[in-house]
């Protein structure tokens, strides 16, 4: 392909967002949704071209004597985040095109920059085919999102957005040494390389590989995020308005299980099974912890923002678990996961707009006061705790019938995990839906139910659940490659099924 296609994609909202941080009027806002539906576009037709076989990857020689190129290419777990990238994007600026939460510190234009930008990047982050390429697109990411945090966040927003930049800083700092090191590695071996086709060839192993692979894994668990790496996550969300929660936690985290796959697997096979063990303990700690931590929480933000601690859990207990199935189930929940955690922030966003705090004891009664937000908050929490029909469901069961053919403790802790998921989704509904209008609900609950506005924003995120709840086949077939070939990689296959009776 002759074509640079995936350059344009990133590249496309790149220049978007750098133009809207030229002095502009209102029609900033206008530019800036064109820009993000040109995207959506580009993606849509990336994903057909990719369906009809046609080679999609660039390849050019950029820093040579590092050995780094401009390479971009797509796998199916690629595309899938790309998808969920370029689809977001445009609800997350719809979604704050007249919200209140931007007012009065930065500008909307600016807002909308920020977004474009770091969706620029993100695409360039899911495409990258170069460990050094990936690495500063990885960094750059930081510098948009901490500007949305620190921005147009919440009254405790410089502590949140700092809190989320140190530990990021300090995962990538740990990853620039594994960066260095696989230079090193490479040129011992002949040739300076950062293609991953290359550093694969090497089969980096011994503990030169097991130290390299952690500086990798150090960074990805901080971005994932889990336990007890995971601290500054619901601070940033808490103080983060709904549509950059939904960008940092739908979209940016995901490069944590993402790299796992496509960088860690790929490139240190043995030391990802080496550390297996462990990573099955720190996920399954993930799940539940971030059950308890939801079911503990006041601020609604703070509650969602605990949900997905737990269900990263998941997508990492699926990754190490080492079935093609628990596999291709984590990589799916990636994508459920996206949508999930949107309309989840998006819904309680619409609720705290309205009431003038994220306090959950500070409603009651709400279905009363607005049906259609009741409903819309039902479905997220519905999606939350995985109910049949879901998307969600799917990658979830996926994810443990895969890991009980490996480690059937695990998947019983995992269950646990489930049945608390059940717990907080209850009470992240209950609360403030359920029972009597209370007065004070009454007295502060301002405005009408959701608008004209604010019901499309819903659409294709609740509909994108309902659709990959219902037929998921597609997108199964579309991540399992990825699956397969990473099991392929780290050299196991699936265990064989156990049928009862036989010796």
């Amino acid at each position: 392909m002759t074509f640079p296609w995936l350059t344009v994609l990133g590249l496309v909202p790149l220049v978007g967002g750098l133009l809207l941080l030229l002095p502009m009027r209102e029609a900033s806002k206008w530019l800036g949704m064109g820009f993000a539906l040109l995207t959506l576009g580009l993606g849509a037709g990336i994903a057909g071209m990719y369906s009809a076989g046609v080679d999609l990857a660039v390849q050019v020689p950029w820093v040579r004597s590092f050995g780094a190129s401009w390479a971009l290419g797509l796998d199916g777990m690629g595309l899938a985040m790309v998808l969920l990238t370029v689809i977001l994007t445009p609800v997350v600026l719809l979604v704050e095109w007249k919200s209140s939460g931007i007012v009065g510190q930065w500008t909307s234009q600016a807002f909308f920059a920020l977004v474009l930008i770091l969706e620029g990047l993100s695409l360039f982050v899911f495409t990258a085919d170069d460990v050094l390429l990936f690495y500063l697109f990885f960094e750059a990411t930081l510098i948009p999102m901490y500007f949305l945090i620190v921005g147009y966040g919440g009254p405790r927003r410089g502590y949140a957005a700092l809190k989320f930049l140190l530990f990021s800083l300090a995962g990538g700092l740990v990853m620039l040494a594994s960066v260095i090191g696989l230079y090193v590695v490479s040129a011992s071996a002949g040739r300076p390389s950062y293609l991953l086709s290359d550093l694969a060839a090497l089969n980096i192993g011994g503990e030169a590989g097991h130290w390299l692979m952690l500086g990798f894994l150090i960074a990805f668990i901080i971005k994932a995020p889990m336990v007890p790496l995971h601290t500054w996550l619901p601070d940033a969300a808490e103080q983060s308005t709904p549509g950059s929660a939904t960008m940092l936690v739908g979209v940016l985290d995901k490069i944590g299980t993402f790299g796992m796959i496509k960088f860690c697997l790929v490139i240190f096979p043995e030391a990802s099974r080496w550390a297996a063990p462990v990573m099955v303990i720190l996920a399954l700690i993930s799940i539940i912890y971030g059950a308890l931590g939801a079911i503990g929480s006041r601020n609604l933000m703070r509650l969602v923002a605990y949900t997905s601690i737990s269900h990263f859990g998941f997508m990492v207990l699926g990754i190490y678990s080492f079935t093609t199935q628990s596999m291709s189930g984590s990589i799916f929940y990636m994508l459920n996961h996206g949508f999930s955690t949107a309309a989840l922030f998006l819904a309680v966003g619409y609720l705290i707009s309205r009431r003038g705090s994220a306090d959950i004891n500070a409603f009651g009664g709400v279905q009363k006061l607005a049906p259609v937000a009741s409903g819309v908050l039902l479905l997220a929490a519905l999606s939350a705790l995985s109910l049949p029909g879901m998307s969600t469901f799917v990658s979830e069961i996926m994810v443990v019938t895969g890991t009980f053919g490996r480690a059937p403790w695990a998947t019983a802790v995992a269950t646990v995990g489930m049945v608390l998921a059940a717990v907080y989704a209850l009470r992240l509904y209950r609360k403030p839906m359920t029972g009597p209008v209370t007065d004070d609900a009454a007295q502060h609950f301002t405005g009408r139910d959701l608008n004209e506005v604010e019901r499309l924003v819903m659409v294709p995120v609740i509909g994108a659940i309902l659709l990959l709840g219902f037929y998921p086949q597609p997108a199964v077939k579309l991540v399992e490659p990825t699956a397969q070939a990473a099991m392929q990689r780290v050299q196991l296959v699936d265990p064989a099924p156990v049928v009862e009776g036989e010796q």
